[in-house]
């Protein structure tokens, strides 16, 4: 017997991926590559449900918002990891409590 997976099923994936990534950031908030990939997860999440219901509703809206949001945070990592490592160049440490230096 073969079971389908239905509309239930891909939101509850996106809503653990989602609970998983807010619990990483409450959780860590020393190591800023370890945010990063909770703001990335947090995308997956809301970017499955998209699909769910663009399959779900038999349009490709939200497949089209899925491409985009994927171009943003491919390239808001790829910015991210940038000021990361110019950071860790400058100070020696990637550690979000000892950086300070923005403080005004």
């Amino acid at each position: 017997m073969m079971t389908t997976l239905g509309l239930g099923h891909y939101l509850a994936l996106g809503a653990v991926l989602f609970c998983i990534a807010i619990a990483g950031i409450f959780l860590n908030r020393k190591n800023a590559i370890i945010l990063l990939m909770c703001i990335e997860l947090m995308l997956l999440a809301v970017n499955i449900n998209f699909v769910a219901f663009s399959r779900d509703m038999h349009n490709a809206t939200g497949q089209v918002f899925v491409f985009f949001i994927l171009t943003v945070a491919a390239a808001e990592a790829a910015i991210g990891l940038a000021i990361l490592v110019t950071l860790f160049r400058n100070r020696r440490t990637i550690n979000v409590g000892e950086l300070d230096s923005l403080k005004g």
